[in-house]
C-alpha cells in the first residue's frame, strides 16, 4: 500500500429537512387542526482514529465526502427522518487543518479518538409548531437550515517512540531491518527511503517499542531542500531521537551538525528532544578511528548525550543501542505522561 501522509479534501455536512404545512382533513371531523411535522436534520461530519491505519491512501482518489440531507417533514405529525452521519476514518496521529494549512482544527492522536468537524444542519419547522391559540390555522413552514462545508487538510504525523534520523546512506534502512520485522528497501545510492517506515523492536516479551525510519536530511532541509520539511513532522510525536552517523564519512561531526542545524530549523521542538548518537558502519572502519570519531562526536554532542558505535549489517552494539532506547523512552514518558506508548 502506497503512503500518503497529506492530502486536500472537500467536506459538507448534510442540509435540514423543510417543514410540513399539512392540515388534518378526516371525515367528520370538521375542524382538523394544523398537523404538519418537521424536518430531519441534516447528517455530520465526523472523524474518527483508527488504530488499523497508516496512511492516508483512501483520500487520494475521493476528494469530496458529503453527509446525507435530513428528511423533509409530512402531514400526520411525521418528522422526517434525520440524514446519516459521514464517518471519516483516519489513522492515529492525523492532524485536520483548515484551508490555510495552519489553523488545527482536530488532533486525534487515541484510538477511537472521535470529533464533529461540521454539524448538520437542523431541520425546518411544520406548520403544527406554530399553532397556538390566537392562530389555530398557521400556514407557516420552514425550510431547513442548510450544511455547513469547507476544505481541510489531513495531515498524517505518525506516532513512533524513536524517530531515526540522519544523512542518506547512513544505514537508517538496514538498521530497521536488522532490528525489527519491517523490510525497508536497502540500496548503495542516497535516498533510498522516499517515505517513513515503522518496525516494533522488541527488547523483551514485555518491553517494544515503535521504531521510525525516516526519509534522509540534507542541508536545508528545513528550508525546503531534498525532501523539504514534509516527513520533519513525523519526528514531533516521537519521543527520543536516535541520530545515526556514517561512520565511514571523513567528517562525522560536520555530518551530526548538519541534521542538527535542520531539526533546530524546523522547530517545534524538535531540537530538545532526547538524542542518541549512533555511530553506525563500525565494521568497516578500524578500531583505532572509530574511537577517535567517537571522541569527536563526544565533545560536538549536548551534554548527558551517549554515543554508541554499532554496526547495522553485523549487529555489534545493537544490544546496548536497544538498551539505551528504552531507558530514554521509560524516562521520557515519565517526564511527559501523555506520550503514546507503543502499541
Amino acid at each position: 500500500m502506497k503512503f500518503l501522509d497529506q492530502c486536500k479534501i472537500y467536506l459538507k455536512s448534510g442540509d435540514g429537512g423543510a417543514g410540513s404545512m399539512s392540515f388534518r382533513r378526516e371525515k367528520f371531523i370538521e375542524f382538523g387542526g394544523p398537523d404538519g411535522g418537521d424536518g430531519g436534520k441534516g447528517g455530520d461530519i465526523v472523524a474518527v482514529a483508527a488504530d488499523n491505519l497508516n496512511t492516508l491512501i483512501d483520500y487520494r482518489y475521493r476528494q469530496h465526502f458529503r453527509a446525507q440531507q435530513g428528511r423533509g417533514g409530512a402531514g400526520a405529525g411525521r418528522t422526517g427522518a434525520a440524514g446519516r452521519d459521514l464517518v471519516l476514518r483516519v489513522p492515529v496521529g492525523t492532524q485536520i487543518l483548515a484551508d490555510d494549512k495552519e489553523t488545527v482544527l482536530a488532533d486525534l492522536v487515541r484510538p477511537g479518538q472521535r470529533i464533529v468537524l461540521l454539524r448538520g444542519g437542523d431541520g425546518g419547522f411544520g406548520n403544527a409548531h406554530y399553532k397556538s391559540a390566537t392562530n389555530q390555522a398557521p400556514r407557516r413552514a420552514d425550510p431547513g437550515w442548510p450544511g455547513r462545508e469547507m476544505w481541510v487538510w489531513l495531515r498524517l504525523k505518525l506516532i513512533a517512540d524513536v524517530g531515526l534520523v540522519g544523512l542518506p546512506n547512513a544505514g537508517k534502512s538496514t538498521l530497521l531491518a536488522r532490528l525489527s520485522h519491517a523490510r525497508p528497501k536497502i540500496a548503495d545510492y542516497p535516498f533510498t527511503t522516499l517515505n517513513p517506515q515503522l518496525g516494533v523492536v522488541r527488547l523483551d516479551e514485555e518491553t517494544e517499542f515503535v521504531l521510525a525510519d525516516l526519509p534522509g536530511l540534507i542541508e536545508g532541509a528545513s528550508d525546503g531542500a531534498g525532501l523539504g520539511t514534509r516527513f520533519l513532522g513525523h519526528v514531533e510525536r516521537c519521543a527520543v531521537v536516535l541520530h545515526l552517523i556514517d561512520g565511514t564519512a571523513e567528517d562525522v561531526v560536520g555530518a551530526y551538525r548538519t541534521i542538527r542545524d535542520e531539526l533546530a530549523g524546523y522547530g517545534h521542538g524538535l531540537g530538545d528532544k532526547p538524542e542518541i548518537v549512533g555511530l553506525n558502519k563500525i565494521d568497516a572502519i578500524d578500531p583505532l578511528a572509530v574511537e577517535a570519531k567517537r571522541r569527536a562526536l563526544r565533545c560536538a554532542v549536548r551534554p548527558g548525550t551517549q554515543v554508541l558505535p554499532l554496526s547495522g549489517v553485523s549487529g555489534a552494539g545493537i544490544d546496548k543501542v536497544i538498551g539505551a532506547l528504552a531507558a530514554a523512552i521509560a524516562a521520557a514518558r515519565a517526564r511527559d505522561p501523555e506520550l503514546t506508548p507503543a502499541g
